[in-house]
């Protein structure tokens, strides 16, 4: 079979690339650090064209990527000498059912296009003009807001998925309580595109609330400040070093961000006591408060293609790993920020000789994880066992086998091949 032929009858010709200008874009992610090679691109229209197609490849045996806004760090969504299924065309966002507060969103739609039309979506980080909503659901991304709304997994009402074989499941309807079965959809939250396709979400909204304040302020102990500021109405806190962000107030800093449908100006006041803090109570501060946490990837890459690792340490143990990384790292330039509010660190190291070995293996002594936002992609599949233990590894492996018998879906990722 001419399976670029037969790819074309069911998208379109427009829509199923080989020509290497064409591809290339989708074969180079962002930071310029994971490559590879697509026999063709395809781009389907909806989710019975996704099934199509993903029935096309298991007939033929092809390996098949499925990628949304290229926008991952771990290489999980970069093709293999394989199929490379862009899901950027179903981008359709559905209206907003204000007495469930959910939507249907397609899983090429990216998080900003789900900000404009939901008035709260619980989610948000840097990446949001490019980040898609299925891979964000299928890394189970989370961003500042995981403190108090959860990561994606906890937006998720329900979704619609095309399995190895073509096959397509479909839990949509956002019944609070429906338990009858597995939970499948739940099992694809976070598989990274290795257990199904995820084509639409039911996304699940939180309540809007007007009233916002943010802070500013340096720290010694990232524990005990946390400790502090953690009051009812905290909504995000995040942490970033000096290297970071070289006009910064200290070595170590926090921005944070309360959210009410009340004024919480005094629950601050209350919450930093006499510490010194810049506070931003209008929207114009606030968004320049965050542009310069928002910002630090994106200078970040201008010293270079950095070794990006995102993990998560106990919080009781952050202040030791932050000490740690500098002389763990090899003799790479480290620059560390993350959300203080769960232990989500980026480890950003800039320079020859980086030892990210090292590093994860210091994660791993203090009881943190090798991923906690971005995935395990092909970067960390190795990690794996050392992670979750030979047993759990087993079950995953089992699962796979089960979903997906002949691996076309996503080889190499999360499980090493």
């Amino acid at each position: 079979m001419d399976l670029r032929r037969a790819l074309a009858e069911v998208v379109g010709d427009a829509h199923a690339l080989d020509d290497p200008e064409l591809t290339a874009g989708y074969e180079t992610d962002w930071t310029g650090r994971w490559s590879g090679r697509a026999s063709v691109v395809v781009r389907p229209a909806d989710t019975s064209e996704v099934a199509r197609v993903v029935a096309i490849c298991a007939a033929e045996g092809a390996a098949l990527v499925p990628q949304g806004g290229n926008s991952g760090l771990v290489g999980g969504g970069i093709p293999r000498d394989s199929v490379l299924l862009s899901l950027t065309r179903l981008r359709d966002v559905g209206p907003h059912d204000s007495a469930l507060r959910t939507v249907s969103v397609g899983a090429g739609a990216t998080l900003a296009s789900l900000h404009n039309a939901v008035p709260d979506p619980g989610l948000d980080f840097g990446a949001r003009d490019s980040a898609t909503i299925g891979g964000i659901v299928a890394c189970d991304a989370g961003g500042a807001r995981a403190l108090r709304h959860g990561t994606a997994r906890a937006r998720v009402a329900g979704l619609e998925a095309v399995l190895a074989d073509g096959s397509v499941v479909s839990r949509m309807s956002g019944l609070l309580k429906d338990n009858a079965g597995y939970n499948l959809p739940a099992l694809l939250v976070g598989s990274e595109g290795t257990l199904g396709v995820i084509t639409s979400v039911l996304w699940k909204t939180v309540p809007r609330l007007s009233e916002r304040v943010a802070a500013l302020l340096a720290v010694d102990d990232v524990a005990e400040i946390l400790a502090h500021l953690r009051t009812p109405s905290l909504e995000a806190c995040d942490f970033f070093t000096r290297a970071c962000v070289p006009e910064a107030p200290g070595e170590l800093n926090v921005i944070a961000e309360w959210a009410a449908d009340h004024d919480p100006l005094d629950e601050i006041a209350a919450a930093l006591g006499d510490r010194e803090a810049l506070i931003a109570d209008d929207t114009a501060s606030r968004e320049r408060l965050w542009a310069m946490r928002e910002g630090i990837p994106e200078r970040i890459q201008k010293l270079g293609v950095p070794v990006k690792l995102d993990v998560g340490v106990p919080l009781a143990s952050l202040g030791r790993f932050l000490t740690a990384v500098p002389e763990a790292c090899g003799s790479a330039t480290p620059y560390l920020f993350g959300h203080l509010g769960d232990g989500n660190v980026h480890v950003n190291l800039v320079g020859d000789g980086a030892d990210s070995d090292s590093v994860l293996a210091l994660v791993l002594e203090l009881g943190g994880t090798i991923s906690a936002e971005h995935g395990v992609g092909v970067a960390k599949a190795a990690w794996l066992e050392r992670a979750r233990g030979q047993a759990e590894v087993a079950a995953m492996r089992a699962i796979k086998r089960a979903l997906d018998p002949a691996g076309i879906l996503n080889p190499g990722v999360v499980l090493c091949d």
